[in-house]
């Protein structure tokens, strides 16, 4: 498994299951479309998908939320930019990509967990990002088999 994770070099030799490219495209597609979103709608993102109470806060306030907003996605671009450089030319990267979006998501999570964030209603961003969360650790465990391999047969 590490050596699938961090290979000796980068180079087009993927090992993995190919369904965990496809779902590395699509994960890519969604999380930069995300982002766009995020960097050119960021405040219609903010109040609407992930409930945050913009219209309670000061002006100052309202536009320093939006453009973290902005700050993360961008952010998130560069790792769906990686993510595309592994795709098209790096494919042993593939399951590394898959683990740094993984760990991403799932430290973000953690950090919401201890510095919780005030929401209103029920925005749909949880939905959304439990089935990006799902389709990450599916795509993970694909990328880490090896084609070829089945499942022990009882």
């Amino acid at each position: 498994m590490w050596s699938q994770l961090l290979p000796r070099q980068f180079d087009n030799a993927y090992r993995g299951s190919r369904p965990a490219l496809w779902l590395l495209g699509l994960l890519l597609a969604l999380k930069a479309a995300m982002s766009l979103n995020s960097i050119f709608n960021g405040r219609v993102v903010a109040s609407s998908a992930d409930g945050i109470p913009l219209d309670t806060f000061t002006p100052a306030a309202s536009q320093t939320v939006v453009a973290m907003f902005a700050i993360w996605a961008v952010a998130q671009l560069a790792i769906c930019g990686l993510g595309v450089l592994a795709l098209v030319r790096y494919r042993s990267m593939v399951p590394l990509i898959l683990a740094l979006i993984l760990l991403e998501h799932a430290s973000r999570k953690l950090a919401l967990y201890f510095i919780p964030v005030a929401r209103t209603g029920s925005p749909p961003g949880g939905i959304v990002n439990l089935a990006l969360f799902t389709v990450e650790v599916a795509g993970l465990a694909l990328a880490l088999r090896r084609r070829g391999d089945r499942p022990a047969q009882e």
